[in-house]
């Protein structure tokens, strides 16, 4: 199968009513040329070739679950997720694939470990993509390239790769740990048992929990050939933590033109996961601007409780998808200047709040007014922004960005 090809072969993933969430063109970035990279297909999603970078996640439910690992699909592909990948460590949940598949509004990678029976299972359910982990397949040098063919003849793609914790126990100790050169060297070996069969259609991870070196490992992977990438920071940790790392090495990666999906791993709910995941892309310029929330940090000059006002307008606004911006300033210094520049806007002082929209104050309210009156109006705007046709498919729900105050205003 040529790996260059931009539609899908399967007649699995032909005929499904896939939501496209993906599409055929190029997308690059503004900070830089994207890397050159073969382009495979997880169903009707493109990934590498300069195709827009696809947003994964994975469910946490048991897969032999249906109900509840469909419900969970359901609300990953609400929040923006273009792919999804299912565990399967189990013969239940092999037997559960094809009604997932079947159901699924987005295309199901299963996620295999150990038995390579599984891998023929899933692809014969029709999964869009398959993980399988060369490195502990048992026997893989043996059925390696059986299941290569049957990815073939089902015109399905895979992802092989690496963790830190699971890198082959020679090349361990051959460069003492799991260091940049010891996952890629893992990564290149198993990249060569598929390309030696003549199996081109697949992507590349080497995961790792610390961000510098999950960076140097991709810098470094991705100066050795031209698979696409799929990036991630492994046991990245709590919310908290796990977004700051995820958005460090991405951040740094991205910017420098590598990586074509991610998957943010989160000690969290999977929806928060492609919450993340979206806004990162869209603020790296990488996918259009969404709904989101300018608000400036508590500080001592701030004549009105902004954590409050904040927290308060961003919960009423969460089911909002349309692409506004809203600001809540807490302070005459740079509330003025902010909210002009947004779609919708107040600055707060004195007891009352000017409301902006697109740079002219439209009305002045009481403090205790403020927050009804930004959901009224948000509301309004976003309602006219859809009857326009001016609302993107699978828009997400706002996010909070902090505006430090400049020093000059100290």
């Amino acid at each position: 199968m040529n790996s260059l090809n931009t539609e899908p072969q399967s007649l699995n993933t032909a005929e499904k009513p896939f939501r496209k969430t993906g599409v055929a063109d190029i997308s690059e970035s503004p900070l830089h040329p994207r890397r050159k990279s073969r382009r495979i297909m997880v169903g009707p999603v493109p990934v590498g070739g300069g195709a827009p970078i696809s947003v994964q996640s994975m469910t946490n439910t048991l897969t032999a679950d249906v109900p509840a690992t469909l419900q969970q699909i359901a609300e990953l592909t609400a929040a923006g997720c273009d792919i999804v990948r299912v565990a399967v460590p189990s013969q239940d949940d092999a037997d559960a694939l094809p009604e997932i598949v079947r159901k699924s509004p987005i295309p199901v990678i299963a996620d295999i470990h150990f038995q390579s029976k599984y891998v023929f299972q899933a692809i014969d359910a029709g999964c869009a993509a398959v993980r399988v982990n060369p490195g502990n397949i048992r026997k893989f040098d043996q059925v390696g390239p059986d299941i290569c063919k049957a990815a073939t003849d089902a015109g399905i793609s895979l992802r092989i790769g690496v963790n830190a914790g699971s890198l082959d126990k020679e090349l361990y100790a051959k460069y003492g740990g799991p260091t940049p050169e010891a996952l890629v060297a893992s990564a290149l070996k198993e990249a060569h048992m598929f390309e030696d069969v003549g199996f081109h259609d697949f992507k590349i991870s080497v995961k790792h929990h610390d961000v510098i070196t999950m960076v140097q490992t991709y810098r470094l992977l991705a100066s050795k050939g031209d698979w696409p990438l799929h990036l991630g920071v492994t046991e990245a940790g709590p919310a908290w933590q796990g977004t700051i790392k995820s958005c460090l090495a991405f951040g740094a990666l991205l910017a420098e033109g590598i990586g074509d999906t991610i998957r943010v791993s989160l000690s969290a709910p999977p929806v928060e996961e492609v919450k993340v995941g979206c806004k990162l892309l869209e603020y790296m310029g990488l996918r259009k601007r969404k709904f989101d929330i300018i608000s400036c940090p508590s500080c001592g000059r701030a004549q009105v409780d902004v954590i409050q006002l904040a927290n308060a307008v961003t919960d009423g606004l969460k089911s909002i998808t349309a692409p506004i911006r809203v600001a809540v300033m807490g302070c005459i210094v740079n509330g003025p200047g902010e909210a002009r520049e947004a779609d919708l806007g107040v600055a707060s002082g004195n007891g009352k709040g000017q409301i902006f929209i697109k740079g002219k104050v439209v009305e002045t309210v009481p403090e205790d007014r403020i927050v009804e009156t930004l959901l009224t109006k948000a509301n309004e705007i976003a309602e006219q922004m859809e009857a326009d046709g001016q609302v993107p498919v699978n828009a997400t729900g706002p996010v909070v960005i902090p505006i430090q105050h400049p020093n000059k205003a100290a």
